[in-house]
């Protein structure tokens, strides 16, 4: 059973999708790929506090990391990017090559940076956190602006 909640933030609307109770998705406003707003089920915040809580205590610079039930969908090879994502330091950022190394994949840069882009839970699971290789800003589904509005607001409260 599906079901969806929209909460403002510092980067515009986040819905928030819940499949059985675990979170299968947090989507932007315009965000690439984000699925049709059909398929996300009833409204209904009740089984979003816990993820709400914590997106507030992000944004409010108190929270580093995020501890929630989640529910990733996606082939073997996203799954394995998408937990790699969440290894990347707050704060930090790191290249799509350097994500393909850390994984033992040396040559599959691009094929993270696909699989990056395909990620359903943004801020979550930090696909913010990745760059290119020259340290510029590549790609992000939500938009370059709020990439670089996440990267520098967390660069600007790192401990």
């Amino acid at each position: 059973m599906m079901t969806h909640t929209t909460v403002d933030s510092p980067v515009g609307p986040l819905t928030l999708v819940a499949t059985d109770g675990a979170l299968s998705g947090l989507y932007m406003t315009d965000q690439r790929y984000r699925p049709d707003d059909a398929t996300f089920g009833e409204p209904d915040a009740e089984p979003f506090g816990e993820a709400v809580a914590q997106l507030a205590e992000y944004f409010a610079g108190e929270r580093t990391s995020f501890d929630l039930p989640l529910s990733l969908r996606g082939t073997p090879f996203q799954r394995t990017v998408w937990s790699a994502l969440r290894e990347i330091p707050y704060g930090e950022t790191v290249s799509y090559g350097e994500l393909a190394r850390s994984m033992g994949r040396p040559t599959a840069a691009r094929a993270v940076g696909l699989a990056n882009g395909r990620n359903p839970i943004g801020i979550i699971v930090p696909c913010h956190r990745v760059i290119g290789s020259t340290g510029g800003l590549t790609g992000y589904g939500g938009g370059l602006d709020r990439k670089r509005h996440l990267l520098d607001f967390e660069r600007s409260l790192r401990r």
